[in-house]
Protein backbone atom coordinates (compact mmCIF):
# COMPACT_ATOMS: atom_id res chain seq x y z
CA UNK A 1 0.00 0.00 0.00
CA UNK A 2 1.28 3.47 -0.90
CA UNK A 3 2.15 5.83 1.95
CA UNK A 4 1.89 9.61 1.60
CA UNK A 5 4.63 11.56 3.38
CA UNK A 6 5.23 15.25 4.02
CA UNK A 7 8.76 16.30 4.97
CA UNK A 8 9.97 19.73 6.05
CA UNK A 9 13.59 20.66 5.40
CA UNK A 10 13.57 18.29 2.43
CA UNK A 11 16.28 20.04 0.43
CA UNK A 12 19.47 18.84 2.14
CA UNK A 13 21.06 16.31 4.45
CA UNK A 14 18.80 13.68 5.98
CA UNK A 15 15.69 15.34 4.57
CA UNK A 16 16.96 15.10 1.01
CA UNK A 17 18.00 11.48 1.46
CA UNK A 18 14.62 10.57 2.96
CA UNK A 19 13.02 12.26 -0.05
CA UNK A 20 15.13 10.17 -2.42
CA UNK A 21 14.36 6.88 -0.69
CA UNK A 22 10.64 7.56 -0.30
CA UNK A 23 10.23 8.38 -3.98
CA UNK A 24 12.37 5.42 -5.04
CA UNK A 25 10.10 3.13 -3.00
CA UNK A 26 7.05 4.25 -4.97
CA UNK A 27 5.45 6.24 -2.17
CA UNK A 28 4.10 9.79 -2.50
CA UNK A 29 5.84 12.85 -1.06
CA UNK A 30 5.14 16.49 -0.38
CA UNK A 31 8.51 18.19 0.11
CA UNK A 32 8.70 21.50 2.00
CA UNK A 33 11.79 23.69 2.08
CA UNK A 34 12.77 27.30 2.56
CA UNK A 35 14.09 28.02 -0.93
CA UNK A 36 12.91 25.56 -3.60
CA UNK A 37 14.39 27.70 -6.37
CA UNK A 38 17.90 26.88 -5.19
CA UNK A 39 17.17 23.23 -4.30
CA UNK A 40 18.43 21.74 -7.58
CA UNK A 41 18.86 18.16 -6.39
CA UNK A 42 15.45 18.13 -4.71
CA UNK A 43 13.75 19.49 -7.82
CA UNK A 44 15.44 16.84 -9.96
CA UNK A 45 14.16 14.08 -7.66
CA UNK A 46 10.65 15.47 -7.84
CA UNK A 47 10.76 15.79 -11.63
CA UNK A 48 11.87 12.16 -11.93
CA UNK A 49 9.09 10.89 -9.63
CA UNK A 50 6.39 10.58 -12.30
CA UNK A 51 4.00 12.87 -10.47
CA UNK A 52 4.44 11.29 -7.03
CA UNK A 53 6.27 14.30 -5.61
CA UNK A 54 5.56 17.99 -5.16
CA UNK A 55 7.63 20.84 -3.70
CA UNK A 56 6.30 23.68 -1.55
CA UNK A 57 8.00 26.76 -0.13
CA UNK A 58 7.91 27.57 3.58
CA UNK A 59 10.08 28.24 6.57
CA UNK A 60 9.71 25.61 9.29
CA UNK A 61 7.95 28.05 11.61
CA UNK A 62 5.98 30.12 9.07
CA UNK A 63 2.48 29.29 10.29
CA UNK A 64 0.80 31.25 7.48
CA UNK A 65 2.74 29.56 4.66
CA UNK A 66 2.31 26.11 6.22
CA UNK A 67 -1.45 26.60 6.56
CA UNK A 68 -1.63 27.70 2.92
CA UNK A 69 0.19 24.52 1.83
CA UNK A 70 -2.18 22.39 3.90
CA UNK A 71 -5.14 24.03 2.14
CA UNK A 72 -3.60 23.25 -1.25
CA UNK A 73 -3.18 19.59 -0.31
CA UNK A 74 -6.78 18.46 -0.21
CA UNK A 75 -5.99 14.76 0.29
CA UNK A 76 -4.81 12.89 3.35
CA UNK A 77 -1.24 12.66 4.62
CA UNK A 78 -0.13 9.52 6.40
CA UNK A 79 3.22 10.65 7.82
CA UNK A 80 4.23 14.23 8.63
CA UNK A 81 7.98 14.39 9.22
CA UNK A 82 9.10 17.51 11.09
CA UNK A 83 12.69 17.40 9.89
CA UNK A 84 13.68 21.05 9.38
CA UNK A 85 16.17 22.22 11.96
CA UNK A 86 19.12 24.52 12.51
CA UNK A 87 22.23 24.39 14.68
CA UNK A 88 23.01 27.10 17.20
CA UNK A 89 26.40 28.27 18.43
CA UNK A 90 28.48 25.22 19.34
CA UNK A 91 30.49 26.85 22.11
CA UNK A 92 29.93 27.28 25.82
CA UNK A 93 28.92 30.11 28.12
CA UNK A 94 31.39 32.61 26.68
CA UNK A 95 30.55 31.96 23.00
CA UNK A 96 29.64 35.36 21.55
CA UNK A 97 27.56 33.70 18.83
CA UNK A 98 24.95 32.93 21.49
CA UNK A 99 23.09 36.15 20.74
CA UNK A 100 19.41 36.96 21.14
CA UNK A 101 18.98 36.68 17.37
CA UNK A 102 20.65 33.28 17.02
CA UNK A 103 18.89 31.88 20.08
CA UNK A 104 15.51 33.04 18.76
CA UNK A 105 16.18 31.41 15.39
CA UNK A 106 17.09 27.99 16.78
CA UNK A 107 14.24 27.90 19.28
CA UNK A 108 11.64 29.04 16.75
CA UNK A 109 12.83 26.61 14.09
CA UNK A 110 13.45 23.55 16.24
CA UNK A 111 10.63 23.90 18.77
CA UNK A 112 7.92 26.07 17.23
CA UNK A 113 8.50 24.52 13.80
CA UNK A 114 7.14 21.06 14.74
CA UNK A 115 4.20 22.65 16.55
CA UNK A 116 3.14 24.82 13.61
CA UNK A 117 3.72 21.96 11.18
CA UNK A 118 1.56 19.59 13.22
CA UNK A 119 -1.18 22.22 13.54
CA UNK A 120 -1.17 23.08 9.85
CA UNK A 121 -1.45 19.49 8.62
CA UNK A 122 -3.71 18.18 11.39
CA UNK A 123 -6.72 18.14 9.07
CA UNK A 124 -4.78 16.23 6.38
CA UNK A 125 -3.64 13.68 8.94
CA UNK A 126 -7.23 13.09 10.04
CA UNK A 127 -7.99 11.85 6.50
CA UNK A 128 -5.43 9.04 6.89
CA UNK A 129 -6.21 5.56 8.18
CA UNK A 130 -2.87 5.48 10.03
CA UNK A 131 -1.78 9.08 10.76
CA UNK A 132 1.68 9.68 12.23
CA UNK A 133 3.72 12.74 13.22
CA UNK A 134 7.47 12.10 13.36
CA UNK A 135 9.70 14.78 14.87
CA UNK A 136 13.42 14.64 14.12
CA UNK A 137 15.03 15.45 17.44
CA UNK A 138 18.47 14.53 18.79
CA UNK A 139 19.87 12.57 21.70
CA UNK A 140 21.63 15.84 22.55
CA UNK A 141 18.20 16.96 23.80
CA UNK A 142 17.92 14.09 26.27
CA UNK A 143 18.35 14.98 29.93
CA UNK A 144 20.55 11.88 30.15
CA UNK A 145 23.06 13.18 27.58
CA UNK A 146 26.14 14.73 29.13
CA UNK A 147 27.50 17.83 27.41
CA UNK A 148 28.88 21.30 28.08
CA UNK A 149 28.33 23.08 24.76
CA UNK A 150 25.73 23.92 22.10
CA UNK A 151 23.41 25.18 24.83
CA UNK A 152 20.48 26.23 22.72
CA UNK A 153 20.59 23.38 20.22
CA UNK A 154 20.37 21.00 23.17
CA UNK A 155 17.59 23.08 24.71
CA UNK A 156 15.71 23.22 21.41
CA UNK A 157 15.81 19.44 20.96
CA UNK A 158 14.66 18.92 24.55
CA UNK A 159 11.85 21.33 23.71
CA UNK A 160 11.03 19.39 20.54
CA UNK A 161 10.73 16.23 22.62
CA UNK A 162 8.41 18.02 25.02
CA UNK A 163 6.27 19.22 22.10
CA UNK A 164 6.14 15.58 20.95
CA UNK A 165 4.91 14.33 24.32
CA UNK A 166 2.28 17.05 24.60
CA UNK A 167 1.05 16.45 21.04
CA UNK A 168 0.89 12.71 21.72
CA UNK A 169 -1.29 13.33 24.77
CA UNK A 170 -3.65 15.62 22.89
CA UNK A 171 -3.93 13.61 19.67
CA UNK A 172 -4.03 10.07 21.03
CA UNK A 173 -7.82 10.09 21.22
CA UNK A 174 -7.88 10.88 17.48
CA UNK A 175 -5.67 7.90 16.69
CA UNK A 176 -2.73 10.07 15.61
CA UNK A 177 0.61 8.61 16.64
CA UNK A 178 3.34 11.10 17.60
CA UNK A 179 6.98 10.17 18.25
CA UNK A 180 10.40 11.80 18.09
CA UNK A 181 13.59 10.34 16.66
CA UNK A 182 17.34 10.60 17.03
CA UNK A 183 18.71 10.27 13.48
CA UNK A 184 22.15 9.21 14.68
CA UNK A 185 25.33 11.24 14.36
CA UNK A 186 25.16 11.75 10.61
CA UNK A 187 27.76 12.90 8.08
CA UNK A 188 25.95 16.05 6.98
CA UNK A 189 26.80 19.73 6.95
CA UNK A 190 25.50 19.91 10.51
CA UNK A 191 27.00 16.63 11.76
CA UNK A 192 30.40 17.01 10.11
CA UNK A 193 32.61 14.57 8.25
CA UNK A 194 33.69 12.77 11.43
CA UNK A 195 30.19 11.53 12.23
CA UNK A 196 29.28 7.85 12.62
CA UNK A 197 26.84 7.11 9.80
CA UNK A 198 25.87 8.32 6.34
CA UNK A 199 22.62 10.09 5.45
CA UNK A 200 21.64 6.96 3.51
CA UNK A 201 21.95 4.77 6.62
CA UNK A 202 20.10 7.26 8.81
CA UNK A 203 17.27 7.86 6.33
CA UNK A 204 16.78 4.16 5.68
CA UNK A 205 16.48 3.43 9.39
CA UNK A 206 14.19 6.38 10.05
CA UNK A 207 11.78 5.53 7.23
CA UNK A 208 11.60 1.94 8.46
CA UNK A 209 10.67 3.20 11.93
CA UNK A 210 8.10 5.67 10.55
CA UNK A 211 6.39 2.87 8.64
CA UNK A 212 6.29 0.62 11.70
CA UNK A 213 4.81 3.21 14.09
CA UNK A 214 1.54 2.31 15.79
CA UNK A 215 -0.59 4.13 18.33
CA UNK A 216 1.03 2.00 21.04
CA UNK A 217 4.31 3.83 20.25
CA UNK A 218 2.87 7.31 20.74
CA UNK A 219 4.82 9.57 23.07
CA UNK A 220 8.12 7.72 22.62
CA UNK A 221 11.63 8.85 21.73
CA UNK A 222 13.35 6.38 19.40
CA UNK A 223 16.74 5.92 17.78
CA UNK A 224 16.89 5.57 14.00
CA UNK A 225 17.33 1.82 14.49
CA UNK A 226 14.24 1.53 16.68
CA UNK A 227 15.93 1.47 20.08
CA UNK A 228 14.04 3.36 22.81
CA UNK A 229 15.81 6.44 24.17
CA UNK A 230 15.26 8.38 27.41
CA UNK A 231 13.70 11.83 27.17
Amino acid sequence: MTTTFLITGANRGIGLEMTRQILQSGDRLYAVCRNPEAATELKNLIQESNGRGQVFKSEACDEVALAKIANEIVSGIDVVVCNAGVMSARGGLSDSENSATSVSKVLMTNIAGPFFTARAFHKNLKLSAAPRICIISSYMGSQHHQGASAYFYRASKAGANNIMVTLSNELKAEGITVASFHPGWVKTEMGGSGADITPKESASGLIKQFQALKISNTGTFLNYDGKSLPL
